[in-house]
Formats: structure tokens, sequence, C-alpha cells
């Protein structure tokens, strides 16, 4: 089997849609004699920061000396991103190995009378065997879609739960109101765990609190008071976290130091409730060296070129205010997004704000065209450019040296801008 042909196995299986429930996922993994249940896991779900926060915990984890695997979704540009280990992605060998290993075992499930497993399973399947052979210290494992019935949510345990910031996101799916939605977050929860959750919304921390109540589980909310912001600007952000002095990142925006301290307080558990060793230092090294592509990555400087993946209000708020950080004359906006999500609340977040938007067409059959986008927005100097090589061309053309490009509003759309733009500034 070629890479290509492994992969195109692999999104094949998208055809079998997304079941709700577990059972179809915990005997894919019966079938594998169960792998997950060699991994000590950090299970991290929300609807905004679960990128960045598990970034962090990875980062930290592995200057501590460990080894860590990192998994993640959606991948912006190599399908290989989503299964890291110690940073490296998965090798296409390794990756058409596990297809080979798994695509057998999918035919006996289906041949024997039982569901085919969906996309996503088989993925999270590979990745558990993948990191069980590799025999990993720790997983960091985010969540792909909601938590309580979430292939991920197969495992029995896990070290700490982590619930990053809830808003919403995924309405078609999770429900209409933040305690619905919290409520799909709160099922990663396990019987007596220890959950460290971002501070919440009421509504949604209550829910959360009652799942802990429940499940007799042990609950810490980080608590904004004990965050102290030193410095920001477009480079990087110092910040205390209760005892913890000037710790360093350079990712960008307030919220990455609120998804960073939630980071150390998981740490704080995992030293003092398991025992696990992590000094002070592998904690501010593991800050200052935490990636997370895509958001509110600087791509350029003179002109600023910005990518950011918010695709929902709560992201695409926290988008403007971090653009706060930036001195630039004009900010030229380039978006797109999907049909499913709350695109006017979006648009009326963002809009105001740029001087002149270029729609584009993100790489989804649930993508607004360029054109259909560029209706719902009532102003001048809007331009509708389809394909997302020409907006971006389109975009870095406009710029002076004083200016912003900054492009968001879908994943979708900012893993290629990404692989665009690597492409055509490191020719200039």
């Amino acid at each position: 089997m070629t890479y290509e042909e492994a992969i195109q196995y692999i999104h094949s299986t998208y055809k079998f849609g997304m079941k709700l429930g577990l059972e179809n996922i915990r005997r894919l993994l019966g079938y594998m004699g169960n792998p997950e249940k060699n991994l000590k896991i950090i299970h991290v779900a929300g609807t905004n920061g679960k990128g960045s926060t598990s970034s962090f915990i990875n980062s930290i984890l592995k200057e501590a000396g460990y080894k860590v695997a990192l998994y993640t979704s959606p991948y912006l540009e190599e399908f290989e991103e989503r299964m890291k280990i110690n940073g490296e992605n998965i090798s296409r060998e390794k990756l058409v190995y596990y297809v080979e290993y798994i695509k057998p075992i999918i035919a006996r499930m289906v041949r024997e009378g039982y569901n085919h497993p969906t996309e996503f399973e088989v993925i999270t399947a590979i990745a558990f065997k993948y990191f069980s052979d590799e025999e990993v210290d720790f997983v960091v494992l985010e969540v792909g879609l909601g938590g309580r019935f979430d292939a991920t949510n197969a495992i029995s345990s896990s070290l700490v739960s982590v619930i990053t910031s809830i808003d919403y996101d995924h309405m078609d799916k999770l429900g209409n109101t933040l305690g619905d939605i919290a409520y799909e977050k709160a099922g990663i929860i396990k019987k007596k765990g220890v959950v460290v959750s971002f501070y919440q919304q009421e509504e949604a921390l209550k829910v959360i609190n009652d799942a802990c109540e429940v499940k007799e589980a042990y609950l810490t909310v980080l608590d904004k008071s004990n965050v102290v912001i030193k410095e920001q600007n477009s480079d990087f952000q110092v910040f205390d976290y209760k005892n913890f002095k000037d710790l360093k990142i350079t990712l960008l925006g307030t919220h990455q130091i609120y998804n960073a301290s939630l980071a150390v307080e998981v740490i704080q558990k995992l030293k003092n409730i398991y025992g696990y060793r992590i000094e002070e230092e592998a904690i501010k090294r593991g800050l200052m060296s935490a990636k997370w592509p895509g958001r509110l990555e600087v791509m350029k400087k003179r002109p600023y070129v910005v990518i950011d993946g918010a695709h929902n209000p709560q992201g695409m708020t926290v988008l403007k205010e971090s653009l706060k950080l930036f001195n630039y004359r004009r900010l030229i906006l380039v978006i797109g997004m999907l049909k499913d999500k709350e695109v006017n609340k979006m648009l009326n977040i963002i809009t105001p704000v740029a001087d002149v938007i270029i729609t584009t067409t993100p790489l989804s059959d649930r993508a607004y065209s360029a054109k259909d986008l560029a209706s719902k927005i009532s102003r001048n100097s809007v331009f509708a450019v389809d394909q997302i090589d020409k907006a971006v061309n389109e975009a870095l053309k406009m710029a002076g040296e004083e200016d912003m490009v900054l492009f968001c509003g879908s994943l979708y759309m900012i893993g290629h801008v990404r692989k665009l733009l690597r492409g055509v500034l490191n020719k200039k």
C-alpha cells in the first residue's frame, strides 16, 4: 500500500458519517487488543482553546523529559500532524503500516455484522495503537467534537479531564444552549477523576459542577485573579500565575495567557496528585517553546501577514481584541466561512474593523462561495475572489508596508493559506 492509498482509504470511511455512541469504537479497539488501556491520558475538551492548551501541556511534559504523544484535529497542512510524539509527526511509512494493520480488522468487523467505523473512529484507533506501540509516557488527547460521544471518549480512564472555554459552536450536533453544549463537553469526566476547567459562563459551569458531583470527581476551576499580565506585544507575552513568576509565551492574545495558565494548573495536578517530577524550569521552557500554528500566527512583518483559525463568535471576538497588540495603518481582511457556522454574528464582529474585505471559498463542501459570503456584508470595499490562492495574491498586492493582511473564518481555509504563504513569502 502506498501513502496515497492509505490516505484514500482513511478518507473513504467519511461516507460512513458520524454516529452517536461509543459502542462501535470500543468494539474496534477490542478487536485491536485495547491499546488505549496502556496509555496515561490527559483528555482535553472545550469549544475554544483545546489545541493551544494541549500544545502547552505537551510542550511542558516534553521539556520535563517525558515521551509525549499529542493527538489533535483537524490538521492544517499535512494529515500526519494529527499524531505527534515529542513534536514529530507520525511518519508516512508508519501511517501506511497502521492502515494496513487496521484494514483487515475493520473488514472482519463488517463481516461479522457490525457497523463500519467512521473516519474519525478509524483515525483515533490508529492513534491509540501507534502511541501504545511507541510506549509513550503521556498522551495529550484532544476531543474531536463534543466529548460525551466523541471517539476519544472510548477511554475508560484519564489522569486529568481538561475543559477549556465553552461557547456556542456545532449547535446542530451539541445543542442550542450553553448548558446543552457543556453537558456534552462534561461527558469526558470520569468516575472519581481529576477535572481542571477554564473559568466558564455561569450556565456552563453549573453543568460541569453537577457532572463532577454525580461522578464524584475532583474539580478545579481556573481563577482569573491568580493571573497577572505583565507585558503584551506582537512578539511575546509575560505573566505570573500563582507562585510562578515571569512566565513567557510566544502565542499571542490575552486568551493564550489564560490557556497557558490552565495548562500550568493541569501540570500541578500531575505533580501533586500523581507525583510526576516536573520542575519549574521545565514549565517555563515548555510554555516558551509551545507553538500552535494558525492561531494568531504572524507569518510576516512589514506588512503584517497574520492567520487565525477563529470560526465561531467567541473566537472572532478574541481575535478582534487581539488585533490591539499590533500597530498597522489599514486592515485587509481575507475571510472564508462554512454554512453551518454563525456567519452573520461573526461578520458583525470582525468586518467593522477592516478597511478592505476579500471573501473567498474554503476547501469544504459546506463552504459559502466567495460571492454568497460577500453578499452578506453590506458595505463598500468588499471583493469576492473565489480561489484561495488568488485571494492571497490579491491581498498581498494591496498591502503597503504599514498595513496588516489578516486571514480568518475557517480552519478549512487557514491550512491552505498557511502553505501558500510559506511558499510565496519564502521567495521574497
